[in-house]
């Protein structure tokens, strides 16, 4: 677990890099959004949280900059009190939280922990979903054909008459589709399917 900080106070930084080593999270900290950006990665792993206000880039660009980015870490914003009316419009953008200056250490902790938490669960279910993805790209033309049918509730008869081929070969083509996604039954099916077609 780790968290990033960027501010460029470094009283701040320092602070928080104390208080957060002291609860066992890993702390990596930048002075400003500028560097903190040079070094992100998709890949990057652990809880952003960052300063609203900061010389040079705000905690509001490097936001912005994060979502054109498309990342996926979750982002908690230290704001000041003027600051909370641009911090709810950034929950409704995708960050994961805010805490008005001054903060509860204990509380401040426990939302990173918690963002991180959910952020750990968010990255297992993306890697599930990019499995399920791999398994459906195997499938052949015929087989996403029959797929489709099956998903919209089509009997085997029903879809060998659709397809003007016997109904011995669609229970192959089905049989051959459950092995391929890793499915007992056309409920589990159609669950699978509507959970690689999610964002």
């Amino acid at each position: 677990m780790t968290v990033h900080i960027v501010d460029d106070d470094e009283a701040i930084r320092d602070s928080l890099s104390w208080l957060f080593r002291s609860r066992g999270v890993g702390v990596v900290t930048w002075p400003s959004g500028e560097d903190f950006l040079k070094d992100w990665t998709p890949d990057l792993q652990g809880c952003i949280l960052l300063d609203m206000r900061m010389d040079g880039m705000s905690g509001l660009e490097v936001f912005d900059r994060l979502i054109s980015l498309q990342a996926r870490q979750p982002v908690i914003f230290l704001t000041g009190h003027g600051d909370i009316p641009l911090a709810v419009e950034c929950l409704k953008q995708g960050a994961a939280d805010f805490l008005e200056k001054p903060f509860n250490d204990n509380n401040l902790v426990d939302r990173v922990l918690d963002a991180l938490h959910k952020a750990k669960e968010r990255a297992a279910s993306d890697r599930q979903r990019d499995e399920l993805r791999r398994k459906r790209a195997q499938l052949s033309p015929r087989e996403n054909e029959v797929l489709s049918m099956i998903l919209e509730g089509l009997l085997n008869k029903q879809i060998a008459d659709k397809l003007d081929i016997t109904v011995r070969t669609i229970e192959v083509h089905r049989a051959h589709i459950m092995e391929k996604m890793d499915a007992r039954n056309a409920v589990e099916l159609a669950r699978l399917i509507s959970f690689t077609e999610q964002n």
